[in-house]
């Protein structure tokens, strides 16, 4: 059976930011973590570790398991089963990134070939629903219905979100509340459990399950608001996947639907070849960026991404004032500044 060994997540060189700052105050939880990863990435099928190694071992923020762990220890549990929660969010969400990049037939992520490059289609599919049934196994660990409950439907919302987008994609009617169903369910649903699920093995009062879901919820629709900007003005190599993805893929993001809306015939006409026709030709990405920046689409999404970090920040005001808590307020910047 393969091994894989390196799955500490991505660190930044240089100066530490808050998301560093947060792996090290759940240092000893995420090496649990990780190590549980491992252990349940293994299979009797060569392949299957291997797939998921390649995508797992690749890095990534691991974000949402360290959700899950600093939403639990801020609520002062004690006790150890937030450490197979954060492993199966992390599955959760792997399994997604394998089934998204081939239903967008990507080629690039987290710097690295896609699986699905690699092994092809089937294969990737077939892992990822591998993936999805080990979480369900570490939910089922954790002795709680109620955090079953939260993660399926979590993992449900997000199918929907993933089915919801293809009806999107290509289609320049799209509008900004189609968009927001898209990434409310696709983003954040996952963000808005991994820190439910937290504060419910904990113990606290649904005020406070609340709170802790209103963040994560909140946090992810900036994350993925800073996303759909970044695929406009990134670069591969900072980014990790291909700048000008969503625009060869045809996608509607918010940068997409705020230009539409503030633009005129010609530009529309443009974006209808190039978005709904994928009649794509040299120069048409830096044409796309020119038109998104000329409508100020770009600086308004970032805008709106500050409004839902900080009304994720506020989310925490009821809850205890611990270091935990201030790892959580400031990784909220974190989401907002990679933009920078």
């Amino acid at each position: 059976m393969a091994v894989i060994a390196r799955l500490e997540g991505s660190q930044s060189r240089g100066k530490p930011n808050a998301l560093d700052e947060l792996r090290e105050l759940c240092a000893a939880d995420f090496a649990r973590v990780n190590q549980l990863i491992v252990d349940h990435m293994q299979s009797d099928v060569p392949l299957i570790p291997e797939l998921a190694g390649h995508l797992v071992a690749a890095g990534g923020k691991r974000l949402r398991p360290l959700l899950t762990l600093a939403s639990a220890r801020l609520c002062g549990y004690e006790g150890d089963k937030h450490i197979g929660l954060a492993a199966a969010v992390e599955f959760i969400h792997t399994a997604t990134l394998l089934h998204d990049d081939v239903v967008d037939e990507s080629d690039l992520r987290r710097g690295r070939d896609t699986a699905n490059a690699v092994w092809g289609n089937q294969a990737s599919v077939l892992v990822g629903d591998f993936l999805f049934s080990r979480s369900f196994r570490l939910m089922v660990e954790s002795e709680s219905l109620k955090v079953l409950e939260i993660l399926a439907n979590a993992s449900a919302v997000i199918a929907e979100g993933e089915v919801a987008q293809l009806t999107t994609a290509n289609d320049t009617a799209t509008t900004e509340e189609d968009y927001l169903y898209v990434i409310r369910s696709k983003t954040a649903a996952l963000f808005a459990a991994a820190c439910e699920v937290g504060g419910h093995i904990a113990d606290r009062n649904s005020q406070d399950e609340v709170a802790l879901d209103q963040y994560g919820a909140n946090l992810g629709i900036a994350f993925q608001l800073v996303d759909d900007y970044l695929d406009y003005s990134a670069t591969d190599k900072a980014f990790g996947k291909g700048v000008g993805d969503d625009f060869r893929e045809g996608k509607i993001t918010l940068p997409i639907v705020l230009a539409l809306r503030r633009g005129n015939d010609e530009e529309r006409v443009f974006w209808k070849r190039t978005l709904e026709d994928l009649d794509q030709q040299d120069g048409d990405l830096e044409r796309a960026i020119e038109i998104l920046n000329a409508h100020d689409a770009l600086s308004d999404t970032l805008i709106r991404a500050r409004g839902y970090a900080d009304t994720a920040r506020a989310a925490l005001a009821t809850l205890p004032d611990n270091a935990h808590r201030t790892a959580l307020e400031n990784v909220v910047d974190f989401c907002v500044e990679r933009a920078y």
